[in-house]
């Protein structure tokens, strides 16, 4: 079973590293760093870069998509190579999934059209201008399209992928070697728990943050 995790300028490093510490695990998994050019692709502060061993053209018909999202999701919003082989791409695939707003690209390759999808909280409604209907849910299957919500819910899509697979038990052995078990300091992980103010000033400067 081989896994193409896509790689591009600015993306962001736990929406790729998330699925790969899952989805990885799985026996058998070949996992590979795609991207239109091989070489390091630096996310999304610049500070770490992840290696892309092999370029789309050499990754035709992977079993599995991982489109993370980031900041740079909104420079490959038209362009051409990534679009044409995300549609070859999953053409063939058993599951195309997205992180974040990496649900965006998705969309904009035509593969969401009239599917319930997520993206990161800041960019739900944008899924709509692709005739996607975006849901507030943290995880969503729709068919062989699995997107996940924000940044951190890609360890979650990993796990529900991990169990439609390879099993309950084998989701569970994967949890409980990554030591899965969230309890953070903080209860403001979604728009509905966070202060209200929080979440409004966060919205105003959202156009500068996903651009």
């Amino acid at each position: 079973m081989q896994i193409a995790i896509v790689l591009y300028d600015r993306f962001t490093a736990l929406d790729a590293v998330g699925p790969y510490d899952t989805l990885g695990r799985l026996p058998g998994a070949e996992t590979v760093f795609v991207a239109e050019r091989t070489g390091p692709v630096r996310n999304d502060s610049g500070s770490l870069a992840l290696v892309a061993e092999r370029t789309f053209a050499e990754v035709p018909a992977p079993d599995i998509v991982i489109v993370p999202g980031g900041p740079g999701q909104t420079a490959q919003m038209d362009n051409p190579v990534l679009l044409d082989w995300l549609r070859s791409a999953d053409a063939t695939s058993t599951w195309t999934t997205s992180v974040c707003t990496g649900s965006l690209l998705l969309a904009a390759a035509g593969l969401l059209e009239g599917r319930r999808a997520t993206s990161h909280w800041l960019a739900l409604e944008a899924l709509r201008t692709y005739g996607a209907a975006p849901t507030g849910e943290r995880v969503v299957t729709d068919g062989k399209y699995v997107t996940a919500a924000g940044v951190s819910s890609g360890i979650d899509m990993g796990l529900t992928l991990v169990g439609r697979i390879a099993g309950e038990r084998a989701a569970q052995a994967v949890q409980l070697l990554t030591e899965y078990d969230p309890q953070p300091p903080y209860d403001a992980g979604s728009p509905e728990k966070a202060p209200a103010d929080l979440v409004e000033e966060w919205r105003a400067k959202s156009r500068f943050i996903l651009q």
